[in-house]
């Protein structure tokens, strides 16, 4: 992924997380709750704004944080995505995609982690 397509998915999943977290909070908090879901959604939108804005750090930093982002990406896409489906419908093999998406945040960071420790080269 290259830098600006890294920084726009950053503001884009930043901006989105908190239009769902507003929607979530008044226009579709009654059919969270009778759902029982609502700490699902909340979760998703959470996880979701941590990693739009881990995107914005990548793109910035993008040399070092390549992988890293597309990892995010679709960490965002699974866990929350996942977490999303989970809330809305009672497809509860969706379930299943929410760890793997764990996963890539965790390597994501691993990843960010590495790069912090791995010396550069000055110019």
């Amino acid at each position: 992924m290259k830098r600006n397509t890294t920084l726009l998915y950053g503001t884009l999943f930043a901006g989105l997380g908190v239009a769902l977290g507003a929607f979530g909070a008044h226009a579709l908090k009654a059919t969270l709750l009778a759902n029982n879901r609502l700490e699902a959604y909340e979760t998703a939108v959470r996880y979701q704004m941590y990693h739009a804005f881990a995107l914005l750090v990548a793109g910035i930093l993008m040399s070092q944080l390549r992988w890293a982002a597309n990892c995010w990406v679709g960490g965002i896409v699974l866990f929350s995505g996942s977490l999303y489906a989970l809330s809305f419908t009672t497809v509860t093999a969706f379930a299943f995609l929410t760890p793997v998406g764990g996963l890539l945040f965790l390597a994501g960071w691993s990843l960010m982690a590495i790069a912090v420790l791995t010396p550069n080269p000055s110019p």
